[in-house]
């Protein structure tokens, strides 16, 4: 069994958010799987239905622009959570080409499940944490988590300025 270490400290007194939130988000996806697939749900099917209770109705083509999915990829997980009763899709009135979903309230059940076995586990690791850490961590996540991906990737890596 591999050693978990801590990312190594940099001159700046402390590790990169990427290398300290990588292998943690990897081990947080892998305990994600078998609540998943208790459930029959895969990750897709489980990301798209978090994202129909944002927004409970919207087309195909935002819904996978907002998960970060190739609209056609998503197809068939769509196909299948049909299948399964836990979302609809019907036509947008105002335009017949376009797919409108929502959750069904089977969905909203399977969802709501998977997410409280989810946040189980999670409750697990985060009880590492005394009270009053765990509850600014997930306020400080919360808060760089809802960022919007140009606020944090900006225009690429800068340049330090320098004096002339």
């Amino acid at each position: 069994m591999a050693e978990s270490r801590a990312p190594e400290q940099t001159a700046a007194g402390r590790p990169d958010l990427a290398a300290m939130m990588a292998p943690l988000s990897r081990a947080l996806v892998a305990a994600e799987l078998p609540v998943l697939r208790a459930h029959g749900l895969s990750m897709w099917a489980y990301v798209v239905l978090l994202a129909l209770d944002r927004q409970p109705v919207r087309s195909q083509s935002a819904l996978a622009q907002a998960i970060g999915a190739d609209k056609t990829r998503i197809i068939g997980v769509l196909d299948g959570l049909q299948e399964r009763g836990l979302i609809e899709r019907r036509a947008d009135p105002a335009d017949r080409r376009t797919h409108l979903l929502s959750l069904t309230a089977e969905g909203r059940r399977v969802r709501d499940a998977a997410q409280a076995g989810i946040q189980q586990q999670e409750d697990r690791l985060l009880a590492r944490l005394p009270a009053e850490d765990r509850d600014a961590f997930l306020r400080a996540l919360q808060t760089l988590s809802a960022l919007p991906r140009e606020e944090i990737v900006g225009n690429g890596a800068r340049r330090p300025r320098t004096s002339r």
